[in-house]
């Protein structure tokens, strides 16, 4: 009867062991799922929530809540958790890395580009990164995935494949022309001499391509990457300068020649595998054509008065060398923030930008931003596009009202983002889509 007893108080113990670790752990997830809500919230209310490019749509009726894609992003709340189920918070910070995709174990997320609201123009392309033209491929950011890591991939993908289908091909100055020195570029010049192939990379501004035109204390958020002729590399935040070393340093160690500051102004298909491409400098034949120009290549105009003077500018520099002058940053991203901050610290810096709270920024620049608006270090009018442009102030319309407010200035930097080259992608005859919630990636049933 005693032995009963014990057994009997034992199995009550565990029974309220057990309701007690069920109720913190059912306290937990109910803290964890407001938590998100209210993140949520907060995105919808800066305008993150609603995505700009490549992003995670979750399948709710395959999402089983195992949160191993929450814990794989790279990014700071890009996914959460609510009453065990996956949900996307700032989808316009994610940036494509994909982890959440491939780490969960229930296929439960496409990553998607554009949204039923707003399309995103994209050229065909096949697996291959090959377009409609045969023999011609698009890699990187112009492709839809800018992410450092993945516009590696595709530049080494495209070449590999282009390789095994030249054997039938004409002769021509070159086995391929790769136009563009970003990272796909990069990766595709070393791939190219890593297959013994007869190659030219041309580059219309500086090695880098677009990371080259980032302030220089821009951080580069990317996960290991694999180039060629090098090995693994393993970065999670480096500055703009670092990563330009190194491409610099393999390039130089594997004797690769980058034709700087030569800009490609036609390109006509004469054939399968035949091309004849004009730049400014001089005209080449190829059998194939690596295109890896990104979407922002061309810096968007205002195209206001007074734009062409020469206080207004499109990128920063040397932004050490400035000093002791007004300057207005036009513009709401990353770019234009990091430049706002890195010339606040030796002048007098406003920010125009369109929108009335900035959205799409990583979470360290809108809490150094926010900072800096604290302690008066930079002023912001919001709602607000640039009028017209003077020799020492510039114009602004604000709320969209004839009355105009003028400030002083002495330069004038503009980060709108950059024109995808569709006139020029056209002319070649590459056909370009607006993609609406298009699936990328898809796991295959």
């Amino acid at each position: 009867m005693e032995i009963m007893f014990e057994n009997i108080l034992a199995y009550i113990i565990i029974f309220l062991v057990g309701i007690i670790v069920l109720a913190f752990y059912l306290r937990k997830i109910k803290k964890s799922s407001e938590r998100t809500k209210a993140k949520i919230a907060s995105a919808k209310k800066f305008g993150l929530y609603e995505p700009v490019s490549l992003h995670p749509v979750i399948d709710p009726d395959k999402c089983r809540g195992s949160g191993a894609c929450v814990e794989a992003c790279p990014e700071e709340d890009i996914l959460g958790m609510i009453d065990g189920q996956v949900h996307v918070i700032n989808a316009s910070r994610c940036v494509g890395h994909g982890a959440c995709f491939h780490a969960c174990p229930f296929d439960a997320i496409t990553l998607c580009i554009g949204t039923e609201k707003r399309g995103v123009e994209l050229p065909h392309i096949s697996q291959e990164f090959e377009s409609n033209i045969p023999g011609l491929f698009i890699a990187g950011e112009l492709g839809g995935m800018g992410l450092i890591k993945n516009a590696v991939e595709q530049g080494k993908q495209a070449v590999n494949y282009l390789s095994t289908k030249l054997k039938s091909s004409p002769k021509a100055d070159y086995d391929v022309i790769i136009v563009g020195a970003g990272p796909a570029g990069i990766a595709a010049s070393l791939t190219a001499a890593k297959n013994k192939m007869k190659y030219l990379t041309l580059e219309q501004d500086s090695l880098g391509g677009t990371v080259y035109n980032f302030p220089r204390a821009k951080i580069v958020m990317t996960s290991p990457m694999d180039l060629p002729l090098h090995g693994k590399v393993k970065l999670r935040e480096t500055s703009k300068n670092d990563l330009l070393n190194l491409w610099q340093t393999v390039l130089s160690k594997n004797k690769i020649k980058i034709n700087e500051n030569e800009k490609v102004e036609s390109i006509n298909n004469l054939g399968e595998n035949y091309f004849v491409l004009k730049s400014n400098k001089a005209t080449y034949t190829s059998r194939g054509i690596v295109l890896a120009i990104g979407r922002r290549g061309t810096p968007r105009k205002l195209n206001v008065p007074g734009e062409n003077k020469e206080k207004v500018a499109y990128r920063l520099i040397e932004s050490e060398l400035i000093k002791n002058q007004k300057i207005l940053v036009v513009g709401g991203g990353d770019s234009a923030i990091e430049a706002a901050l890195l010339l606040s610290e030796e002048n007098e810096v406003s920010i125009s930008y369109r929108n009335e709270n900035f959205s799409r920024l990583k979470p360290k620049n809108l809490e150094y931003i926010n900072e800096a608006i604290l302690l008066a270090k930079v002023k912001v009018i919001y709602n607000s596009n640039v009028r017209e442009i003077l020799d020492d102030k510039v114009i602004l319309s604000v709320n969209g009202k004839e009355n105009d407010l003028t400030i002083k200035n002495d330069l004038v930097y503009v980060f709108a983002g950059g024109v995808l080259p569709t006139a020029f992608l056209q002319q070649i005859g590459v056909k370009i889509t607006k993609k609406y919630g298009d699936a990328i990636l898809k796991h295959q049933n």
